[in-house]
């Protein structure tokens, strides 16, 4: 039964990735067809960023009401309508609604699935989770692609996705007696202290005002400013600053993400030997070491190249070793409302940053791509340290 639940959460890390690089590779098909501007497409992921911030801060009221199979099942439910409305709307405004629903869905039940993980399994479970993210945003895009190949337009990719998440909704929704059963049953590699259910519900200035959330807050807004910017205009500055090839670019860039990827299963190898602030170190170590690698302005471009799947592999381990020590830095019994906290800062670096760069970018230059990721490098170090330095001490 354990391991069922545990192909279960597997299954719904997928589901977590699906969605989240479609509307990008479905934009300039609809786009054309609806005769809308192609910057339009910034003004739904913008609804989708914000109904995602508010379901995380949600997530600890949702999860300790409905607990984490039901946020869980219905959040997939929720995102799977979305994508079907996508697929049905012929206009703007109607992406604009059921854009809605696709940020609401999203961000419960990243929230509760992370701090399921983290109360529960091993860092090692975390990375391979997250790794599985990875997969379900690498075969989303190849739907949408292949639907598109074959002529069978993007409502039919959005339709696909949609299908997909139906029946990964109803596999959640079968398997709610198990979450039930196993809550605070310790097996396998769970955790052996069960999760606190009547902990009272923090107010987000409750939370703030935990010792050391001062500094994973911005570490983690950090994280997620850089993953964003790093993969939006790695593109561009090959192009535009190093006069590489836009094919050769575009591969590169590509492989910033495989990095994470890979990254991921590698760190879910040896993060329990190691420990979630070691692999914290490690990757931040490999970042700026794969920012210099971009920096250097040597030829020919193999180093600049080789440095986009350096970073990668350096962002790979930061974001599972976060959330996963969440409730060894703070307590179990906060861990829920913490790590919601957390992925709203996500969200909030990852909507606002990137596009700040674009501007920054225009008006004075591009080559300002690495010094700008090497701010953010910096910021989570000094976060991640003055926390782990207040954990320790104890105030």
């Amino acid at each position: 039964m354990y391991s069922l639940l545990l192909a279960i959460i597997y299954i719904a890390f997928i589901s977590l990735g699906l969605p989240d690089s479609l509307l990008g590779s479905a934009w300039p098909s609809m786009q054309a067809e609806m005769g809308t501007p192609i910057s339009y497409a910034g003004i739904i992921t913008m609804i989708i960023a914000g109904g995602t911030i508010v379901s995380s801060l949600l997530s600890e009221r949702l999860t300790k009401k409905f607990g984490t199979g039901l946020v869980t099942a219905l959040s997939v439910l929720m995102t799977a309508a979305a994508l079907f409305g996508f697929s049905m709307s012929n206009s703007f405004w109607m992406l604009c609604i059921w854009a809605i629903p696709y940020g609401l869905g999203a961000g419960a039940v990243d929230a509760a699935l992370n701090n399921h993980v983290a109360l529960h399994y091993t860092s090692r479970h975390m990375n391979w989770l997250h790794c599985f993210w990875g997969v379900g945003a690498v075969i989303g895009p190849y739907i949408m692609g292949y639907s598109l190949a074959g002529g069978l337009g993007w409502s039919s990719g959005f339709k696909t996705v949609s299908l997909i998440q139906i029946i990964i909704a109803l596999g959640l929704f079968a398997s709610l007696p198990i979450w039930r059963r196993l809550k605070t049953t310790v097996l396998g590699e769970m955790s052996t202290t069960p999760t606190p259910t009547r902990a009272p519900i923090l107010k987000l200035s409750e939370i703030i005002r935990i010792r050391g959330v001062k500094f994973v807050i911005p570490a983690f807004f950090a994280y997620c400013a850089l993953e964003g910017t790093a993969g939006l205009w790695a593109t561009s500055y090959l192009v535009l600053h190093r006069g590489i090839s836009p094919e050769t670019a575009a591969t590169y860039a590509s492989f910033f993400f495989l990095g994470i990827t890979i990254g991921r299963f590698i760190s879910g190898l040896i993060s329990d030997r190691i420990g979630d602030r070691n692999m914290i170190r490690i990757g931040l170590g490999i970042m700026t070491a794969g920012v210099f690698a971009v920096w250097f302005p040597i030829t020919p471009n193999w180093l600049c190249l080789s440095g986009l799947v350096i970073i990668g592999l350096g962002c790979a381990p930061v974001y599972p070793a976060i959330i996963h020590a969440t409730p060894a830095n703070f307590g179990k019994e906060n861990s829920q409302a913490i790590i919601g906290v957390q992925m709203a800062s996500a969200y909030t670096g990852l909507t606002l940053v990137p596009p700040l760069f674009g501007l920054i970018a225009g008006r004075v230059s591009i080559s300002l791509y690495p010094a700008f990721l090497l701010v953010f490098v910096i910021v989570m170090l000094v976060m991640t340290e003055r926390l782990n330095k207040t954990v320790s001490k104890g105030y």
